[in-house]
């Protein structure tokens, strides 16, 4: 309700002394009030960033919980009619998830003003650069804070103090942490020899240019003079001047000689609405005045909105007034002015830790948000290194994002094995060397695995110990940048895997007992850990948990300039049981005591926060359970995914080519498999194999295939024209009957005859398996052949993709015939081993002339070329066929597919 105060004199407008309530944070947002209750101005200097977001008119409006707009055309339980799910449980269960988000949102807001907000951390965590000549460290260490363990302090130890415990610390009592555990420590610049420390302890500098306004010699009570002289209109500096008039007016009117002298002279107060209206009414004939003329009315709603009425001239006049501000960065001198008296706190490459005593004693940790780290390296510990290049040795982005294409051509890779030396590859090696092949070989984004920081090599970076790192085993942020950059310029997405789902175990490195408690990020007991995998579980229902990983999300979109996430082993996170269970399809399997419903709300905010801070934004889900709603609209009670993993089709060929005989092959159930088995194909990324079926512990299919036969000799031909036939067939088949998106392994475009085992122990560290054999696509011979057929493989996406799904008309286990029409394609495949069929008709939509583009066993993609010249234009014979008006009679080879396109429409 508006309250109405009735004042003795007129009221000036809402701006107050420039000079005397100066307080001026570059940013600082409602964490302050949850952390440490002062104004930290963290200067954002980096100049070199490009803007990643969208616009402010362009986002939607992040709307306060208690408002009943955000839920208008919310269904938490649609999906389910949409698809015809009836499961009164299931519905019940996202109804109750629905609520708990709502619940949690109004956990947050005193803390947060939105999901947005709680997902901005790395803006204040970790160390930055304040503009008043120091650094600032916050971490977030709640298991220290409390009375009951007799924590005294946490510091930040580094190269820069000789390690010292006491020389940056954050003391008991010394305004070192709030009460929700997050900890604050201020490492003043060094004064040079022979230089005065600032008069002005507010005194700023900005760190990215060399010259600013304050480096004039304006002295600073000459600005305060212009500022009051300028500023301030005639009559608006009246309660500047004399600051006391008001409450001594107030005063005298309470307790002077004409006041009440007792109760009864006092009488009965009236409402506010009334002494306002009355204070009008006796100031109705005042004269002219340049002071505000408002009046408020109230309509009297609970939470209403005031309404404002003033003179139209004057609101003008209010608006087109600007805050001193201006007056204020007249002041702020640059980074030459700053580089000739101080020298940086912690240097930039400075090594460092922080420091903890906790109750079972002191620790050093790695900080949970550190930028760069170095793991253990040859028995020393790891140290987190401080990365404050200079602003002109920063680097500085080239590139705008790419537009999103209409379908996606992914290919996955990892940095460390891009190389063919044994060794690990580098970003600068990665950018210069695989990014063209990639860009040439007709794929339009770039998937990496293992960028984000590990400590074990051998672990793929599945075990992540630092998750606002890049590896440094790869090279510096600033490589990484120019990574993304280049591939950017060359028009390629670049999506990184995310590992959320559990983290690493490690405790000098990672987060585990990162307070000296067991409970700070992950869960307590047997739930903290995997069952199988000796990770460390999240606690996905704790807030500070969600700010900590929403944040991670947002740091390298805002940051890396990263177009998109693919969320590691959901399954793992998404059920208590780890997704280590036999699923039966039955529904109640999706939202018993066994599903963490915490976990999937956190999915739920994680793309509701990205594709809000980015619409273009492309997040892809890897579970193997298939949970109903991945790909559905939050509002609609989805998780809000783009796309989800069919993991299922590479299992399927990978069973097919180790333990069926080739005759044996079911093409209903291969259809069935890259049909999704009743999911929803529009939203499926598919994939003949990826890194897993060479990585972890198997074959690659190109192993299995060739047998590391290279050239034909005798005996080994029949093996590479069988291995190459159902190789390009396998790709096609995979690439062309499903949804919008695609994914190869890189070396898989030419067939890579070798699995991938990183070094360790186990194989005494060796690197030999650790690379890719790029000379194999040079050389004359099976791989080149494949690589020519998948880089005119990928020619067809644009055409076929931007059309409906296939329709697939003909799938026959006898003869081992698949048929399916998509767009203006048609595409047919013999699997059979041994028959040939010099006739065989398949249906056809269109009745008109059909050129062949793409044949598996034609000459350029080392077949036997069997269709000669005469055959590749076909035209259609009225005749039914598959429930089909018209049909073709073509040559199918055994081992061979074919894609014909429609060229020329003849009207019957």
């Amino acid at each position: 309700m508006a309250t109405y105060a009735v004042p003795t004199l007129p009221l000036h407008p809402p701006r107050t002394n420039f000079i005397s309530s100066f307080n001026f944070p570059l940013h600082y947002n409602s964490l302050v009030s949850k952390t440490i209750r002062t104004t930290i101005p963290t200067q954002k200097w980096r100049n070199s960033r490009r803007k990643t977001t969208i616009s402010a008119q362009e986002r939607k409006v992040s709307s306060s919980p208690n408002k009943k707009s955000s839920e208008k055309g919310f269904d938490p339980a649609g999906f389910l009619t949409k698809h015809g799910i009836t499961d009164k449980g299931f519905a019940q269960f996202l109804r109750e998830r629905y609520k708990s988000i709502k619940d949690l949102k109004e956990q947050f807001f005193p803390r947060f003003a939105n999901v947005m907000e709680l997902s901005s951390g790395y803006e204040l965590m970790g160390i930055h650069r304040n503009v008043q000549h120091r650094l600032d460290y916050m971490e977030w260490a709640p298991g220290i804070t409390s009375i009951a363990f007799g924590a005294r302090y946490c510091a930040v130890v580094g190269d820069f103090n000789g390690w010292s415990n006491t020389e940056h610390s954050a003391g008991k009592g010394h305004f070192g942490h709030d009460d929700f555990g997050y900890w604050f420590v201020i490492l003043q610049d060094k004064v040079k020899e022979g230089q005065v420390p600032d008069e002005l302890y507010f005194q700023q500098y900005n760190y990215a240019d060399d010259y600013d306004k304050g480096d004039s010699g304006v002295t600073i009570e000459e600005l305060f003079k212009k500022m009051n002289e300028e500023y301030w209109e005639p009559g608006e500096d009246r309660f500047l001047n004399k600051r006391f008039e008001v409450p001594a007016k107030l005063y005298e009117q309470m307790f002077g000689p004409n006041g009440p002298q007792t109760e009864e002279e006092l009488g009965e107060i009236p409402d506010a609405e009334t002494r306002y209206r009355e204070w009008k009414e006796k100031h109705k004939d005042d004269p002219p005045s340049n002071l505000p003329p408002c009046d408020v009315i109230d309509s009297g709603k609970e939470y209403d909105v005031f309404n404002i009425v003033d003179d139209p001239v004057w609101l003008e006049k209010f608006r087109a007034k600007q805050p001193p501000i201006d007056y204020w960065l007249e002041l702020r001198k640059g980074r030459k002015a700053w580089s000739e008296k101080y020298n940086p706190s912690i240097p930039h490459g400075s090594r460092y830790r922080v420091y903890f005593n906790t109750p079972s004693g002191p620790v050093e940790r790695v900080p949970a948000w550190a930028t760069y780290v170095l793991p253990e390296v040859e028995g020393k510990q790891s140290v987190a290194v401080h990365w404050e290049p200079p602003p002109e040795e920063a680097y500085r982005w080239k590139n705008e994002r790419p537009k999103v294409p209409k379908s996606l051509r992914i290919y996955e890779c990892h940095v460390g094995i891009s190389g063919s030396e044994p060794k690990v590859a580098s970003f600068s090696e990665f950018t210069e060397k695989v990014l063209l092949h990639v860009k040439e070989s007709g794929y339009n984004a770039i998937q990496l695995i293992g960028v984000i920081e590990h400590k074990d090599y051998f672990t793929v970076g599945y075990r992540v110990t630092n998750l606002f790192a890049v590896s440094s085993r790869f090279g510096t942020p600033d490589d990484f940048k120019r990574l993304v950059d280049e591939a950017h310029g060359l028009g390629m997405l670049v999506f990184l895997d995310i590992v959320h789902s559990y983290s690493a175990a490690d405790e000098m490195v990672g987060l585990s007992l990162f307070d000296g408690s067991n409970d700070c990020y992950f869960h307590t007991g047997k739930r903290g850990h995997h069952k199988y995998w000796g990770t460390r579980m999240f606690k996905y229902g704790d807030l500070d948990v969600l700010h900590y990983l929403l944040s991670n999300l947002k740091w390298w979109v805002e940051e890396y300039q990263v177009d998109g996430f693919h969320f590691h082993s959901l399954s793992s996170m998404m059920y208590t049981h780890n997704g280590f269970a036999a699923f039966t399809g039955d529904m109640e399997e999706y939202y018993n005591q066994y599903v963490d419903k915490d976990a999937l709300i956190y999915l739920i905010l994680a793309n509701e926060m990205l594709h809000e801070l980015n619409p273009n934004i492309i997040t892809i889900a890897e579970d193997a359970t298939f949970y109903p709603g991945l790909c559905e609209p939050t509002s609609e009670g989805g998780l809000g995914f783009d796309f989800y993993d069919n993991i299922t089709v590479s299992e399927m060929w990978l069973s097919l080519l180790e333990n069926v005989p080739d005759h044996e092959w079911s093409m209903n159930k291969v259809v069935k498999t890259l049909l999704g088995n009743g999911q929803n194909t529009n939203k499926m990324l598919i994939y003949a194999e990826n890194h897993n079926q060479s990585i972890s512990g198997g074959r690659s299919f190109g192993e299995i295939l060739f047998g590391g036969t290279k050239e034909p000799s005798s005996g080994s031909e029949n093996m590479l024209l069988r291995g190459s036939s159902l190789y390009k067939m396998i790709k096609l088949i995979t690439f062309t009957i499903s949804g919008r998106a695609y994914l190869n392994f890189m070396g898989n475009e030419f067939g890579h005859p070798m699995r991938v085992e990183f070094p360790m122990p186990s194989n005494d560290f060796s690197f030999s398996l650790a690379n890719r054999q790029w000379d194999l696509v040079k050389d004359k011979g099976v791989h080149q052949d494949i690589f020519s057929f998948d880089k005119d493989m990928m020619k067809l996406d644009e055409r076929m993709f931007s059309r409906s799904l296939p329709k697939i008309h003909h799938v026959n286990d006898t003869t081992m015939v698949i048929s399916y029409i998509r767009g203006p394609f048609l595409f047919v495949f013999n699997f059979h081993p041994e028959n040939s069929y010099e006739r065989y008709s398949v249906g056809a939509d269109e009745a008109g002339e059909y050129q062949l583009i793409l044949d598996t066993d034609g000459v350029n993609y080392g077949g036997q070329g069997h269709l000669k010249d005469d055959q590749y234009l076909q035209r259609t014979m009225s005749n039914r066929i598959d429930g089909l008006r018209n049909c073709l009679e073509i040559m199918l080879p055994s081992r061979t597919a074919q894609v014909y396109k429609l060229t020329r429409i003849l009207r019957v």
